[in-house]
């Protein structure tokens, strides 16, 4: 029997090689967090995204050896996360176009669409928000599903998407204009 109860990710990575079966307790502490952003990454494209996911714990799985214990495993399996979709997109391929808003402010704007009190007008909400990802370039669509839908850190996206800190709040700037251009084109707003 697997015992991974009370033992940090890095700590379980570590013992995969040698302990296979340990690799399941990281797939079930992640299997939902990147099926999650992967969907988010990926909208409208559920079973397709979880076709990502096994290719995103097949690639941890054999590169268990090289993984370095002294960094973080969740931004390094976001990082494998982030790639397997940006490859899977680039094969797809799809693209378009372009509100001054600072981050407390587009996060309480991104949060009252999602916190809306009609049932139907948080569907339409959320509905519209997956639609206006969806067509935002995919370096945009990932600093802002990493940010505001999985809040992860500057930093933590930083290592996700390999970009220095600087970069991150560039594309973060970049990214919450083109969102709301691309949301106020197609709801008058």
């Amino acid at each position: 029997m697997t015992t991974c109860e009370g033992q940090t990710d890095e700590e379980l990575m570590a013992r995969v090689p040698e302990e296979r079966e340990v690799f399941g307790c990281l797939i079930q502490r992640y299997e939902d967090k990147l099926r999650r952003y992967l969907r988010r990454l990926m909208p409208g494209l559920g079973e397709e995204a979880d076709d990502v996911l096994q290719e995103v714990f097949l690639k941890a799985y054999v590169n268990a050896r090289g993984f370095d214990a002294n960094l973080s495993f969740s931004s390094w399996i976001y990082r494998i996360a982030h790639n397997e979709a940006v490859s899977w997109l680039r094969k797809k391929k799809a693209r378009p176009e372009t509100v001054e808003l600072g981050e407390d402010e587009f996060q309480t704007f991104v949060t009252s669409l999602a916190e809306a009190t009609e049932e139907e007008e948080r569907t339409y909400v959320k509905d519209t928000v997956i639609r206006v990802l969806a067509v935002l370039p995919e370096k945009y669509r990932a600093v802002l599903v990493l940010r505001f839908l999985e809040g992860r850190t500057y930093e933590d996206i930083g290592d996700i998407l390999q970009v220095p800190g600087g970069t991150v709040a560039t594309l973060l700037h970049r990214a919450k204009k083109n969102f709301m251009s691309i949301y106020q084109t197609h709801h008058g707003a």
